[in-house]
């Protein structure tokens, strides 16, 4: 009964142990900073403007993918989707959200590798991060369940 409730007790730690690390996260730089990038991505009526285009124009998009080249409108829709894409992509606000974003998934990989370590050498961790998931011994994250040819 007794290692019964110690397991339970040391399984209640870890868990407030990961909250309050979820915490610590979100009280970050790191997270306010790509918080506030996504606020202006709809705050901003030009970048919200633009975003909605392309998500219009996308929808457009897939309709004619269903037809291909033989619907009507394929030339037409293939380009401006291209060109609603590249001023949605040049916008100062998408491109700050992408840098926000992209910080904040790196900092979230070194910790599940961090974690994944603390365990085992061993531990295969997910990571969309090249340089962490080399270091795991699988060269594209072990998230494709084997299909990366590691030993998944």
């Amino acid at each position: 009964m007794g290692n019964l409730l110690t397991a339970t007790l040391e399984k209640i730690q870890t868990i407030e142990q990961a909250e309050q690390l979820g915490q610590m996260i979100l009280q970050s730089e790191i997270a306010h900073k790509y918080r506030s990038c996504y606020e202006l991505l709809y705050i901003d009526k030009q970048t919200k403007a633009k975003i909605d285009r392309f998500q219009r124009l996308k929808e457009q998009y897939e309709e004619v993918q269903r037809f291909g080249r033989y619907h009507p409108d394929y030339k037409w829709v293939m380009k401006e989707v291209r060109v609603a894409k590249r001023e949605m992509d040049l916008d100062e606000n998408v491109a700050a959200f992408r840098v926000a974003e992209q910080e904040l998934q790196s900092l979230l990989d070194e910790i599940s590798v961090l974690i994944g370590r603390s365990v085992s050498e061993g531990i295969k961790v997910p990571s969309g991060n090249p340089f962490f998931s080399s270091a795991s011994g699988c060269g594209g994250g072990c998230g494709t369940g084997g299909g990366c040819s590691c030993s998944a």
